[in-house]
């Protein structure tokens, strides 16, 4: 079975030049852990993950110390860092060198690149357009049917 035949074509994308606050808001409101970042031609950019994204708001422990230690400095740091971050572009902070995976490829090979890298989800891409997505869901489905 080739990836072709299962890949999902409705992946969550955005437009390369985003904002982070943009990316968070797509990410929550359709529940993607991650978006597809491409250009104006659908060209794949690379992956923003939400858990990047809230990694890089998460004060560090220097942070912390700096203030008085407490939670509720740890707090104000937190939403400083977001406030501050939702205005960037996502180009800064997305995955460039991306695991990507071709239509014409075998489904054993997306689940097993899947499970080695504990990923959950891989782009599709063909001649560097993003074609859509493949889920360990979409494997499962497509596995168990036959």
């Amino acid at each position: 079975m080739k990836i072709r035949e299962i890949l999902n074509i409705n992946s969550i994308r955005i437009t390369s030049g985003s904002t982070m606050a943009e990316a968070a808001e797509l990410a929550a409101m359709s529940n993607a852990s991650g978006l597809f970042v491409v250009d104006d031609e659908n060209n794949f950019i690379g992956v923003l993950s939400e858990g990047d994204m809230m990694a890089k708001v998460l004060p560090d422990i220097s942070e912390i110390m700096a203030s008085s230690g407490g939670i509720q400095d740890s707090h104000e740091i937190f939403t400083k860092k977001g406030a501050e971050l939702g205005r960037e572009k996502i180009d800064d902070h997305l995955v460039k060198v991306a695991v990507t995976i071709d239509p014409d490829d075998n489904v054993l090979k997306a689940a097993s690149t899947m499970a080695i890298k504990k990923m959950r989800r891989l782009p599709v891409v063909k001649n560097g357009k993003l074609l859509g997505t493949i889920s360990r869901g979409d494997i499962c489905k497509a596995v168990f049917k036959n």
